[in-house]
C-alpha cells in the first residue's frame, strides 16, 4: 500500500512564482538608476528637464501633424495653437532646464503622490503574501517625501528633484526586489516538496 502526500497550496502566486526573476531584474535596475540619481542629483534634474522639454516639442509636432492631416476640422486652428504652446514651452526647457527645475518639483509632487497611492493599493492587494508591508512603507515614503519636497520649494528645486526622484525609484526598486524574493522563496519551497511513498 502507498500514500502520497500533498504540499499545501502556497500563498504567493503561481505567476510571481514562475516569472520572479523578471521582476527582480526590474527592481535591480530601477534601484540602480535610483542610486545613479541620488549620487548626482543636479545631473539628474537637469536630464529630467531637458527630457521633458523634447517631450512637449514632439507633443507639438503631433499637434501640427494632426492639424493637417484633418483638413477642414473646426478644431485645426486650436491643433496648431496648442502646437506653439507646446513647441515653445519645449523649446524654454531645453534652452534653460535649470528655470524648468521649479515646474519640475511640482510635477514631481504629483508624481511621489500617485506612485504613493498605487504601491500602497498593490500592498493591500497583496496581503495573503508575508512581505505585503514592502509596497506599502515604499508608498508612505514616496508621500513622505512629496510632502518634504512642498516644503521646501522652491529653494530646494536644484538638487531636490534628482535627489528625491532616485530616492522613489531605489525604494521601488528594493520593494519590488523583495516582493520577487518571496515568490522565488515559494518556488523553490514547491519544487522541494516531492510526493512521498511509502509500502507497508
Amino acid at each position: 500500500m502507498s500514500t502520497e502526500t500533498t504540499p499545501m497550496p502556497s500563498a504567493v502566486p503561481v505567476e510571481l512564482q514562475r516569472d520572479w526573476r523578471y521582476l527582480m531584474g526590474a527592481g535591480a535596475l530601477i534601484a540602480f538608476l535610483g542610486i545613479f540619481a541620488i549620487v548626482a542629483p543636479f545631473f539628474t534634474g537637469i536630464t529630467i528637464s531637458i527630457l521633458l522639454g523634447a517631450t512637449l516639442i514632439v507633443g507639438g509636432l503631433a499637434h501640427v501633424a494632426n492639424a493637417f492631416s484633418v483638413r477642414g476640422w473646426a478644431g485645426s486652428l486650436w491643433q496648431v495653437v496648442l502646437a506653439i504652446v507646446y513647441a515653445l514651452a519645449g523649446i524654454s526647457l531645453m534652452a534653460n532646464p535649470v528655470v524648468g527645475l521649479a515646474t519640475l518639483t511640482i510635477l514631481l509632487i504629483a508624481y511621489f503622490i500617485f506612485s504613493g497611492f498605487t504601491e500602497i493599493a498593490l500592498g493591500l492587494q497583496m496581503r495573503s503574501d508575508p512581505r505585503w508591508v514592502w509596497p506599502i512603507v515604499s508608498g508612505l515614503i514616496s508621500l513622505l517625501l512629496a510632502g518634504l519636497l512642498w516644503v521646501g520649494w522652491p529653494s530646494s528645486a536644484l538638487w531636490s528633484v534628482g535627489l528625491l526622484f532616485g530616492a522613489s525609484l531605489l525604494s521601488t526598486g528594493m520593494s519590488l526586489m523583495l516582493v520577487a524574493n518571496s515568490g522565488r522563496t515559494a518556488a523553490a519551497a514547491g519544487e522541494g516538496e516531492r510526493p512521498r511513498t511509502s509500502g507497508v
